[in-house]
């Protein structure tokens, strides 16, 4: 039988890297046209474009390495549902159709995150074992 209490903080923390990545990648392609250039915007980029790609540089960064994990989750959050009401929901209704579904994806991930917290192999879970914090 499974250990939920042995997988349960890994794969909390295997959900936290692989967001956190993917995410990243967003902030690369604004900044650094990897692994191509932001599809739809020209250069230079306006200043909402760099001010959203500072927040998931930052807040992906720390997200990864899960080091103030909840604090960073939740500001990825709430940008990602600003960027879904601005961006996606004028061009309609449907998530489908509006390409909004990665949004409202990684809103909801990183607002989870922002409660579950980082989970294991995290600075966050680094720094709670050696103030001897009990789970």
């Amino acid at each position: 039988m499974i250990d939920s209490y042995v997988w349960s903080p890994r794969l909390l923390a295997a959900l936290r890297i692989l967001t956190a990545l993917l995410f990243l990648e967003h902030a690369t392609m604004k900044f650094l046209q990897f692994p191509g250039p932001l599809p739809g915007v020209g250069y230079p980029l306006p200043t909402i474009i760099v001010a959203a790609g500072i927040i998931e540089a930052v807040t992906g960064t720390l997200v990864l390495v899960g080091l103030f994990t909840r604090i960073a989750a939740f500001i990825a959050s709430g940008e990602m549902a600003a960027a879904y009401f601005m961006a996606h929901f004028p061009q309609g209704f449907w998530p489908a159709l509006n390409q909004g579904e990665m949004a409202i994806m990684f809103c909801f991930v990183f607002l989870y995150l922002a409660v579950a917290g980082a989970g294991s192999w995290s600075i966050d879970e680094i720094l709670r074992t050696r103030r001897g914090d009990v789970k």
